[in-house]
């Protein structure tokens, strides 16, 4: 998943001078210092080594201060923060009666979005403003300096049959002074036409002002029916959130019917087929749904926010990640994400896929200065610094990783991913699995049902560990739809490997059958899809098909080459590696490890050390002498 943006490098005290080299230095280089072994190529590409490790350097050290230091702001106001700049609180529910729709959640988010299209004006995103609650009492100053705003609004809603009432108020806590309390009193049909009046009162107060466009798009009403637009809150607060649980698809799945819902009820309600299109679009894109069908349905998506409202800068926005997450067409993404920004001055969204983007094409630079934007916007947001830490590890700059992930437990302490995670940098970076071994375990006693959720980095785990009984155990807790680790597996080729790690070849070969019964079926849907078609080879490669084998890796590998796709084409490197591997050629193998441990990906020392999949490497000097190599200094004594 795309873990999900990003910087650098960490300052040289854990890897040895040759695994650096091997990061750093590009294929063409190495191809040069072979060639030419004066002492002037080699001073020449020291000093070039050094020149480029120095800017991931100084790009490390700009970026981990932000990460590291989490309570600067929340300990001193700071001054520097904009006078025109807000966070919208969640609105309280005054009824004393549980609805089955959530007015106050609606009438929020509708406030929220209204004044995130003011240009003067920072916006805080949904995802911070909602870690603030209704209930119980609130420090104002306390959040206001956390969310790094000058102001706070917050509100209540109570309805009777035909009326709504929303009491809001506005409060700059720089003094801890009430600006204004207003009380608004529409007809239920009625209840977002409060929102013009009320985001030309908050702009006045803080003196920002609004553009004659901005005005007429922040008039325009979402909907008139109420539990549509409830609706619509909800799939739209799954869609935001889905990449924080271990149970994508389902939850992907469950926002669609929600959206779909909200929709039956009005055709014309916009913002639901944003969010449908941006479910559509993570199907896709993450291989959960590769089928033409579904790229043909979010294709008419997008048709129909077309014609809704073509210039709107939701609809660039949608089509933009339509264009990057169905077909990697960055070009097009960026056209797109330019328009959106212009009318979304607030969205930290555009900022977020911007950086995904520039990691994808090797950006890295680029792609952490977006992100950090997008921090700023949204600075309660971990999946964003979950985001940062992944990229850590593309660079395998683990130091980093840790501090951007300890960061995220400061946001959210009892996030499952953001835990383990953490965890795994130790297993990645050291070879030290007790830290995971340890999370994994704490976190499964406290909560049995989370296994699901766990079920990926444990199964890894216990394959590093060689232990039969959590093998076992963590098949098992795989949902039907698979692992979803690098590349989607499906769950027999789990079970495969848990088979051949007890010793059971006979059940192996049937486990792999079963897998490369599903692993066909999308790739006869989609063929030219490289992950998919790299997974095929794995599994005709454990089945001992090695010239089937061979041609499906190294065909995936040229279908999405890291030109293409620095992530997923990086994961193809490593698996073909073990494709090579599996096929008992040594030599082309060792040679795809090298290969891979010279750009950006998730080959690290831990896994090459301890993972089963290189097993059929072990003994062979070249093997174990890369394995050294890429060491931090205290392992490799």
């Amino acid at each position: 998943m795309d873990l999900s943006a990003t910087e650098i490098a960490r300052p040289k005290t854990s890897g040895s001078v040759e695994c650096e080299k091997q990061i750093f230095e590009t294929p063409e280089l190495s191809r040069r210092s072979k060639k030419r072994r004066t002492i002037l190529s080699v001073a020449i590409g020291t000093l070039a080594l050094a020149i480029f490790g120095f800017g991931f350097w100084i790009l490390a050290r700009r970026l981990v201060p932000d990460i590291t230091a989490p309570n600067a702001a929340e300990t001193e106001y700071v001054a520097s923060f904009p006078a025109k700049s807000i966070a919208v609180l969640p609105f309280r529910d005054l009824d004393g009666v549980k609805h089955d729709v959530s007015l106050a959640d609606g009438v929020q988010d509708d406030i929220l979005t209204a004044l995130s299209k003011v240009a003067d004006l920072r916006v805080i995103s949904s995802t911070s403003a909602r870690s603030y609650p209704a209930g119980g009492e609130r420090d104002l100053r306390v959040i206001a300096q956390r969310l790094g705003v000058a102001f706070i609004l917050e509100g209540s809603v109570r309805q009777t049959k035909s009326k709504v009432f929303v009491d809001v108020t506005l409060t700059d806590a720089r003094r801890g002074v009430r600006v204004f309390t207003q009380t608004y009193a529409r007809d239920r049909a009625d209840v977002f036409g409060m929102r013009g009046a009320l985001v030309q009162r908050v702009a006045a107060a803080v003196q920002a002002q609004i553009t004659p466009p901005e005005a007429a798009a922040i008039d325009e009403r979402p909907t008139k029916d109420i539990v549509a637009y409830d609706l619509y809150v909800r799939g739209k607060t799954i869609v935001a959130g889905v990449a924080f649980s271990g149970q994508v698809r389902d939850k992907l799945l469950q926002a669609t019917q929600l959206l779909e819902q909200a929709i039956a009820r009005d055709p014309n309600l916009y913002l639901a087929y944003c969010q449908l299109a941006a479910a559509d679009d993570y199907l896709y894109f993450f291989g959960l749904d590769r089928t033409p069908e579904r790229l043909a349905q979010t294709a008419a998506t997008i048709q129909t926010l077309e014609r809704l409202r073509p210039d709107a800068g939701e609809t660039h926005l949608a089509k933009a990640t339509f264009y990057y997450r169905c077909y990697l067409n960055y070009d097009r993404a960026r056209a797109e994400l330019a328009l959106a920004q212009r009318a979304l001055p607030n969205d930290s969204e555009i900022f977020e896929l911007t950086g995904y983007i520039d990691r994808r094409q090797n950006l890295w630079n680029e792609s952490s200065r977006s992100l950090q934007k997008a921090f700023e916007l949204d600075p309660r947001n971990y999946f964003i610094l979950q985001q940062i830490a992944s990229s850590y590890q593309e660079l395998r700059q683990f130091r980093p990783m840790a501090a951007a992930l300890d960061r995220a437990e400061t946001l959210a302490p009892h996030d499952l991913d953001t835990l383990v995670t953490r965890a795994l940098v130790d297993l990645e970076w050291k070879a030290n699995m007790q830290p995971l071994h340890q999370t994994i375990r704490a976190l499964l006693a406290e909560n049995p049902a989370s296994a699901p959720d766990l079920a990926d980095q444990w199964f890894y785990l216990a394959l590093c560990e060689r232990d039969q009984a959590a093998i076992a155990k963590a098949v098992a807790a795989i949902p039907p739809t698979g692992t979803a680790t690098d590349l989607n597996f499906p769950k027999p080729w789990c079970e495969a490997l848990a088979a051949r790690a007890r010793g059971d070849e006979i059940a192996a070969q049937k486990a792999f059958l079963a897998a490369r019964f599903e692993a066909e079926k999308i790739v006869n849907e989609q063929p030219d899809y490289g992950p998919a078609l790299c997974v095929l080879g794995l599994i005709d490669a454990g089945l001992g098909r090695k010239e089937q084998a061979i041609r499906e890796g190294e065909r995936a590998r040229a279908l999405l080459p890291t030109t293409k796709d620095a992530l997923d084409g990086a994961e193809i490197m490593k698996y073909l590696g073990v494709i090579y591997a599996w096929c008992g050629e040594k030599d082309r193998a060792i040679a795809q490890i090298s290969a891979t441990l010279r750009i950006p990906s998730t080959l690290s020392y831990g896994n090459l050390k301890l993972h089963p999949n290189w097993d059929a490497l072990r003994g062979d000097v070249r093997f174990e002498k890369i394995v050294v190599s890429c060491a931090p200094k205290t392992a490799a004594k």
